[in-house]
């Protein structure tokens, strides 16, 4: 309960400094990149290395792969179909088949399941959710706004970036069964900790409400195939056909029925692909997220 507590406390809190004139509310850039490069890298030098690896993994680290495929294929033919401009179909996609798997989902799913449970989160997030949009991400979003991917951009992304460097590194500690001592662990879990205050801060000085937009139809489609079909397909392949029932399938369902991925929203906006849609993703998605993930966490543990 506390935990609960902590994560609407901090949202809100950066919701209220968006309305303190004197605080300057572009700084949730900066407080990304501390949630970025510090304290993402962090908890996965912590946890990775105790991971005791198994096939039942695959199933956390692929179900961002699925979501991202799954939204692809649905608003490129239905994009196709109904006339909809390249644009528009790029947008929904990166904001409807990307989950908030980390800034959000951490704290989420620490608050539900414990420990345990984020270091599942931090399978589906870092070897999941964060190399998608890194590389199918950056490919559709060139590719919807008329631009040409390239291919050694999008490699340098990927391997220059911090998050992903550690994860490697923190994969190689894992598989030589190296960790580091307890001094240095403590300092991490201690860097680690800051995530969940720091990134719903962000979130908070985020959020956007626009009442006057053109685009009510498409966010509600959008939501509604993320924050309600993507889960319930994932449910659908693990549970009741690959017959998969633990806590890790729990955790890797609860992340795909996260808000949308800020990331996401950000390189659609990048790119020039509807970002007052993108915004609106964000900022009705998130909120509208507590309610449909309190539903799913009920519904998991009636199935699983």
């Amino acid at each position: 309960m506390n935990n609960f507590v902590i994560i609407f406390f901090f949202l809100f809190l950066g919701l209220i400094l968006q309305h303190v004139k004197q605080f300057p509310t572009d700084i949730y850039k900066t407080i990304n990149k501390i949630v970025v490069y510090v304290c993402l890298p962090a908890i996965t030098l912590f946890y990775i290395p105790k991971v005791k690896w198994s096939t039942e993994l695959l199933f956390p680290m692929g179900a961002g792969w699925i979501s991202f495929l799954v939204a692809f294929a649905f608003f490129h033919f239905l994009g196709r179909k109904l006339g909809w401009s390249n644009k528009l179909i790029g947008c929904l996609i990166l904001t409807a088949g990307l989950s908030n798997t980390s800034f959000l989902g951490y704290p989420i799913i620490e608050a539900l399941y414990g420990k345990d449970g984020l270091k599942t989160a931090v399978l589906v997030d870092q070897a999941g959710t964060f190399v998608v949009v890194s590389t199918l991400g950056v490919f559709v979003a060139a590719f919807y706004s008329k631009g040409s991917p390239d291919a050694a951009s999008i490699l340098k992304k990927v391997f220059l970036f911090p998050p992903f460097l550690t994860f490697v590194v923190a994969c190689l500690m894992n598989v030589f069964k190296y960790d580091f001592d307890e001094t240095l662990q403590s300092y991490l879990l201690q860097l680690g900790s800051f995530v969940t205050p720091l990134a719903l801060s962000s979130v908070g000085l985020q959020l956007r409400f626009d009442k006057r937009s053109q685009h009510w139809k498409f966010l509600r489609l959008g939501l509604l195939f993320k924050l309600i079909l993507i889960p319930f397909i994932i449910l659908v392949v693990y549970v009741f056909i690959l017959k998969q029932h633990s806590e890790v399938i729990k955790v890797t369902i609860m992340e795909m029925a996260m808000a949308p991925m800020i990331t996401g929203a950000i390189l659609a906006t990048t790119y020039g692909l509807k970002p007052r849609l993108s915004s609106m993703m964000i900022g009705f998605g998130i909120p509208i997220s507590f309610l449909t993930l309190a539903v799913w966490y009920f519904i998991l543990n009636f199935v699983i």
